[in-house]
């Protein structure tokens, strides 16, 4: 499978749109609404797409002109130290490449984009019942750090 990367266009908008609900593909909490999972990235995508978001770095995997996965990055400073910093906001692969590398090439192809502009570090958030995305992020030299406690009323 010839997979390749590039900067993504506003053109991609509605293809990488289509990738987000693939954010709630896993054994999300009772508590939650999947679409809350994906809403705000497609909101931010929309913006990025209207170029009102110029702290968002987005790229895309493609099979030949489909595309089959995408990053979105948001370039900020980092929570304790307010070092210059970047923060992954959504990945998402199209499951019928998943097991292909997509989503290592996609991390990977995010982390040197963010050092361009910059960044001391990348940044993420993950479910702990996402085991998928917690076995790419494992794999790649991220580590948690910081335990986010929640209690619905």
């Amino acid at each position: 499978m010839d997979i390749t990367l590039r900067k993504a266009t506003a053109e991609d908008l509605e293809a990488m749109v289509r990738l987000l609900p693939r954010l709630a593909d896993f054994d999300v909490p009772p508590e939650r609404n999947p679409e809350h999972l994906w809403i705000h990235d497609e909101l931010l995508l929309r913006r990025w797409a209207d170029g009102q978001a110029d702290q968002c770095v987005v790229h895309v995997a493609c099979v030949d002109t489909h595309v089959v996965g995408l990053t979105l990055v948001s370039m900020r400073p980092e929570l304790l130290s307010h070092e210059p910093s970047a923060h992954l906001e959504a990945i998402a692969i199209d499951e019928r490449v998943e097991g292909h590398g997509v989503g290592k090439r996609l991390l990977e192809n995010a982390e040197k984009a963010a050092q361009k502009r910059g960044a001391q570090s990348l940044t993420l958030h993950v479910f702990a019942r996402n085991t998928r995305a917690r076995r790419l992020y494992d794999g790649n030299g991220y580590h948690g750090e910081l335990h986010r406690y929640i209690k619905f009323f």
